[in-house]
């Protein structure tokens, strides 16, 4: 009895303390104001001897969609059936009734994620669109959830009784939900400007210069996940000559004598002639083929691979390692054709598959490559570069080689691209006891049958992807120099490289003429501009734009600001890197922010978009640091070669120095609210930081490896991209790599709140290695959540995932950094 008094004096407590949560939670009522009409915007009458408003007739939602376009379109007037139209204030408006149709536009601008209700008063036929999406409502009531943005309001009305009577309400969901109206034409970047604006997904210049043709490719609400997409054929002077309306061509290459264009489409492959532009099919039923490249004027050369017949079999019987892969058994050969008979004729046949690399018909040479087995137990297959001589149909082999890319002819020499360790470590730059990381692309000459080597690359520290030669033998070559990807020409005769003058950080698509004055045509972007289309004169070294799609898609939207900041890490070794500041930022106070970086292979390039929104996380509100730690490509053989055997090491530390030297720099940023985030590679950093330090506040990994072990086994190409990770290591010589280095094996030191995302379909590093952390951390009643994209792999391309992919991060981000729950809450907490 004598505990019985307390008892209850505490249940009283907690009685009256829940009586106090529940008047607090009641304390805002959701009061509607009407917004201010001088920051809303009139226009009409539209076509005011309208007998029939769009509504009475069968095609209204046509007939209001295809009008939208105009009105959302940032222009002060337009004209319609002959009547010029200007927008005006909507308090301006007196009117009692108008003819035709009358339209309202505003924009809403929010700092954070914000939900209410918006009810239009007086309106009693119309729709209401928000960014270009029709709102459903009941009554003219619509609840409104938009994010922290810019967001356009435009309202078509089609009948109103009395124009004084027009009222727009907004009533909060809470007292943290606020608008703000404004007529400004400048907005903030947005998610669909990003994914949805047109990019160049295919260019290919004639060659001699004087045509090419471009594929532009853009997205949209009305077809969602679907492409639209646009292929011309243009002169010099970028006149259009020609459209492709009945399909979409690919594969488009040019014969040698300018005459015809010849390309894919529909299982059919098809000549223009460019002269008239009449069309003759040079082939039907080529499912399967592609690569299609000119021998000479009148032949082609191509791939045409044979997959088996599928079987309704119960079990699969392994027959190696890379059976794993979906496409291990299907073969490709290659092929010759005659555009003026049809006649195709193989080259190459067996069970082993072959793959062109180049062909000179002035010497009557082709230039293969094979795998030196169909399924070879190797983490470095190794590849057989080989040589048909058609005259005589004789197959000479110029060497098997454990590292290689690509080879093209020069001259009477070939150009080979491969890692360091290529021909017995020929183009090692490294102390004798390093291993080299041979995803590092270095330049070779091939001479007399491939019997000597000359390494052309050991002083050059950009790595080398994309090579092609031009006429008089020199190349052309795209790399990855440090956090950008350049076009260099390297002269053969003197031995060295040119950097061109492209004008853009990341050259994404290049196409050239083969004349001697050689022109590029190319496409890419810079860290804060959006795609160009440019030519660039190799001699002049001078560039021109031929097109650029800020004016049509990035006019008026407010972008971030970037600086450099790099600095020395413990080892003395620059570690470069980027910061993106959002606009109009108050630097008198303290602001959330986020580090990214991938830590793998390769650096995070200057893209100015892609699968990670730079650029729209800062307009978000975060400053974003973007590190490129130890390990990568690009910056010499050295600091990509400790990528090797270390798992974390260097990349862990760098990322750690690196965010305190940028917290040291950056004082407006709120040491307590960084955020990290990575994916693959990157995400295995995010878990592996997690069992590292506490300087983050919340952390995200997609695609993340939890598990080296289970990674190097399960994974695709888990043990071919080990080979070079974790070189001569497995887990039965190096067990304390495998787990020490594993996340998983340290989940009890977490400490900081973690999302986890990944595909359910990812075959490069599967769902269960965040299963495998989620499980450990939840055990051990960590804070950490798992989402799962159904039917995603190991990257998130579909325009609806990737639009929820975006928010999902940003929102876990509010939730954690700037203690903004309710986006979060409003996607997920209901599930």
């Amino acid at each position: 009895m004598k505990f019985s008094a307390p008892w209850c004096h505490q249940n009283k407590l907690v009685k009256r303390a829940a009586t106090l949560l529940t008047l607090s939670s009641l304390s805002f009522a959701a009061i509607a104001a009407p917004l201010d009409k001088s920051k809303i915007q009139f226009i009409g009458p539209l076509a005011e001897d309208m007998q029939l408003k769009p509504f009475q007739t069968p095609h209204g939602e046509t007939i209001i969609n295809n009008l939208l376009p105009q009105l959302q379109a940032d222009s002060e007037s337009f004209s319609v059936f002959g009547k010029k139209q200007n927008w005006q204030p909507f308090n301006k408006i007196n009117a009692l009734t108008l003819g035709g149709l009358q339209a309202l536009k505003f924009n809403i601008e929010t700092t954070r994620f914000t939900q209410g209700t918006l009810t239009l008063k007086g309106l009693e036929q119309g729709q209401l669109f928000i960014n270009g999406e029709l709102q459903t409502g009941d009554k003219n009531s619509y609840k409104l959830a938009l994010n922290n943005s810019t967001h356009t309001v435009l309202i078509v009305a089609q009948q109103v009784a009395n124009w004084r009577d027009v009222t727009l309400d907004f009533a909060p969901k809470s007292e943290v939900d606020k608008i703000t109206l404004s007529t400004s034409q400048t907005k903030r970047l947005s998610a669909k400007q990003l994914f949805d604006a047109p990019t160049i997904s295919q260019l290919s210049l004639a060659p001699n210069a004087k045509q090419y043709v471009t594929t532009t490719r853009t997205y949209s609400d009305k077809t969602q996940n679907q492409a639209n997409t646009v292929t011309v054929l243009k002169d010099a002077d970028d006149h259009t000559l020609y459209r492709f309306e009945a399909g979409q061509p690919s594969n488009i290459i040019w014969s040698p004598d300018n005459q015809y264009l010849v390309y894919l489409l529909n299982g059919e492959l098809k000549q223009l002639n460019r002269k008239n532009f009449s069309i003759k099919t040079l082939a039907n039923d080529l499912e399967g083929a592609n690569g299609f490249t000119f021998y000479n004027d009148t032949s082609l050369l191509f791939s045409w691979s044979k997959s088996p017949e599928s079987t309704n079999s119960l079990t699969k019987h392994y027959k190696g390692l890379q059976d794993r892969w979906s496409y291990a058994r299907t073969t490709s050969q290659i092929y010759m054709l005659d555009t003026k008979s049809g006649l195709t004729k193989a080259l190459s046949q067996g069970p082993l598959s072959y793959s062109l690399e180049d062909s000179n018909s002035n010497r009557g040479k082709i230039l293969m490559s094979r795998p030196v087995m169909a399924m070879q137990a190797s983490t470095h297959p190794e590849t057989e570069l080989v040589e048909l001589d058609l005259k005589s149909s004789k197959l000479s082999s110029l060497g098997k080689f454990k590292t290689f890319n690509l080879a093209k002819y020069t001259n009477k020499d070939i150009y080979v691209v491969a890692g360091p360790d290529f021909k017995n470590g020929a183009g090692r730059a490294l102390p004798k006891a390093m291993l080299a990381n041979n995803y590092d692309g270095q330049l070779y000459l091939l001479t007399e049958g491939g019997k000597n080597v000359k390494a052309l690359s050991k002083q050059f520290d950009p790595a080398i992807g994309q090579l092609h030669v031009l006429e008089n033998g020199d190349a052309l070559i795209k790399v990855t120099e440090q956090d950008t990807q350049p076009l260099y020409l390297f002269d053969l005769s003197k031995q060295r490289f040119k950097k061109l003058n492209t004008g853009l950080d990341i050259v994404e698509k290049f196409s050239y003429s083969h004349d001697r004055n050689t022109e590029i045509l190319l496409s890419g972007t810079n860290a804060l501009a959006p795609q160009q289309l440019k030519r660039l004169n190799v001699s002049k070294n001078k560039t021109d734009l031929i097109w650029d799609s800020k004016p049509s898609s990035y006019a008026n939207t407010r972008l971030p600001t970037l600086e450099e900041f790099n600095f020395k890490n413990k080892h003395g070794v620059e570690i470069t890197g980027r910061v993106y500041i959002p606009s109009n930022l108050d630097k008198t106070k303290k602001h959330p922010a986020l580090v990214y970086y991938y830590g793998g292979t390769s650096p995070v390039t200057r893209g100015f978009t892609g699968r990670y929104p730079f650029n729209l996380w800062a307009e978000n509100g975060y400053v974003v640091y973007v590190v490129q730690p130890t390990g990568a490509t690009g910056f010499g053989q050295k600091f990509s070669a400790q990528h090797v055997n270390a798992w974390g090491d260097y990349t862990a530390d760098d990322i750690i120095e690196g965010t305190q030297a940028f917290l040291n720099k950056y004082n407006y940023v709120d040491s307590k609210k960084i955020g990290n985030l990575g994916a693959s590679y990157g995400g295995f950093m995010t878990m592996l930081l997690a069992t590292k330090t506490d300087i983050f506040s919340a952390s995200i990994a997609h695609a993340g490896i939890s598990n080296i072990t289970s990674y190097w086994g399960e994974g695709w190409w888990g043990y071919l991209y080990s080979g070079e990770a974790s070189k001569n290591s497995f887990p039965w010589n190096n067990s304390e790599l495998y787990s020490q280095h594993s996340p998983v094996f340290h989940a009890d030191k977490v400490t900081t709140p973690m999302l986890l995302l990944h595909g359910d379909s990812d075959t490069n590093v599967p769902v269960g290695e965040s299963l495998t952390m989620y499980t450990a951390l939840k055990l051990l009643h960590k804070d950490v959540e798992l989402i799962e994209y159904k039917g995603a792999d190991h990257q998130i391309f579909a325009r609806d995932k990737r639009f929820n992919w975006w928010n999902t991060m940003l929102a876990y981000f509010d939730k954690k950094l700037k203690d903004e729950p309710q986006w979060w809450d409003s996607m997920y907490k209901n599930d």
